[in-house]
């Protein structure tokens, strides 16, 4: 593959992403996915991208570089307290059984209105920053 290709699924939904975001915390009741709002949509898996299968995803803001590009992390219900790349954030509507969840920011991720598949549930504003904030620890903004 060429270093400059579209990082892009072939069917569609979550990409890698390295380019500067806009946090923007901004979830409405629309049924667009909007930032600070859950939202399942295909993810590939990191080993073989490829493959892949839907996962939620926590939206944190604006990608700069791509059009309509939304920046999000991946979430798991899975206890990942001994793994520093994961963020504990608590429960949310975006789980039925109300378990609580982690938000992987080693990973940023950013996905097109168009690929989610469905809204999962807001995410409050404590848990928005706390990830925001992971996130900017983890990838300092370059001056």
């Amino acid at each position: 593959m060429q270093e400059d290709a579209d990082p892009r699924p072939i069917r569609g939904g979550a990409f890698d992403y390295r380019g500067p975001a806009i946090p923007e915390y901004a979830p409405e009741h629309d049924l667009e996915p909007d930032p600070g709002e859950v939202v399942w949509a295909w993810v590939p898996f990191e080993e073989d991208p490829s493959q892949g299968k839907d996962r939620p995803l926590a939206i944190v803001g604006r990608a700069v570089e791509k059009q309509n590009g939304l920046v999000c992390f991946l979430l798991s219900s899975k206890d990942r307290s001994d793994d520093d790349e994961w963020v504990l954030i608590g429960a949310g509507q975006w789980d039925a059984e109300h378990r609580e969840s982690w938000v992987n920011i080693a990973r940023p991720l950013a996905v097109t209105p168009t690929a989610v598949r469905r809204e999962g549930g807001e995410l409050s504003r404590e848990q928005f920053d706390a990830v925001v904030e992971a996130a900017r620890r983890r990838f300092p903004p370059h001056h």
